[in-house]
């Protein structure tokens, strides 16, 4: 265990070519959502640069830069700490995604062709195994995937934008539930994954809307805000 409290493997490789303070921005924001840095952990920029093999200077930048997108909490004389979502933002960013992810469903009902169709069904597969091999990182990715795939399959750029920027902070909102949705989430998938085969636009919007619900529920039901 590293002093900031990261796993061993955690840390990810910077990849070049790239502006340094973007390649550590990501690299902060990645380890922020899947939380292996967690909400309320104190970011300590001389050991953050150590792991990352930067200076201190492109990590303050980062961190300033998570601080203004609500990521981080910058405290004067303290310093940086993982932000701690509160419960009435989990409902604001839960609410707003089933609104996005609810008219996708129905969109990509409209346009539901066999080849569509199977990537979702070969998305799902992956996810199944994943949950049977309690690999929770695995599965986090392959749901975020399987949304983005419906998202895809809508077809409308407006919406696939407007779904990216809360793409992130569901994932943040997931990984506390991952395990505890675990097979359920994907018995949810396949129903929706019929229901836009069937192109029944209005059962594929509903069955979201529960879904997502589920999340929001999960997520509260484990004291996660």
């Amino acid at each position: 265990m590293l002093s900031t409290g990261l796993p061993q493997g955690a840390v990810p490789k910077l990849e070049r070519p790239g502006p340094l303070r973007e390649r550590v921005y990501e690299a902060l924001l990645e380890l922020i959502t899947t939380r292996a840095l967690q909400p309320g952990q104190h970011l300590v920029e001389s050991e953050l640069a150590g792991h990352l093999g930067v200076s201190r200077q492109p990590v303050r930048e980062a961190l300033q830069r998570l601080n203004t997108e609500g990521w981080v909490d910058l405290r004067p004389a303290q310093g940086a700490f993982v932000h701690e979502p509160t419960a009435q933002e989990a409902d604001q960013l839960l609410t707003v995604r089933t609104l996005l992810e609810a008219e996708a469903a129905r969109l990509a009902a409209a346009d539901a062709s066999a080849e569509k169709i199977g990537a979702l069904m070969e998305l799902c597969a992956e996810g199944e195994r994943a949950v049977a091999a309690d690999d929770v990182d695995r599965a986090v990715a392959l749901n975020a995937a399987f949304h983005a795939k419906i998202m895809e399959l809508a077809g409308n750029a407006v919406l696939a934008e407007l779904a990216a920027q809360v793409d992130r902070r569901v994932r943040w909102y997931y990984t506390p539930v991952a395990r505890q949705r675990g097979r359920q989430s994907w018995i949810e998938h396949r129903e929706l994954i019929a229901a836009i085969a069937d192109r029944n636009e209005e059962r594929a919007a509903n069955l979201m809307r529960i879904h997502t619900e589920h999340t929001r529920r999960s997520y509260h039901e484990r004291g996660g805000a």
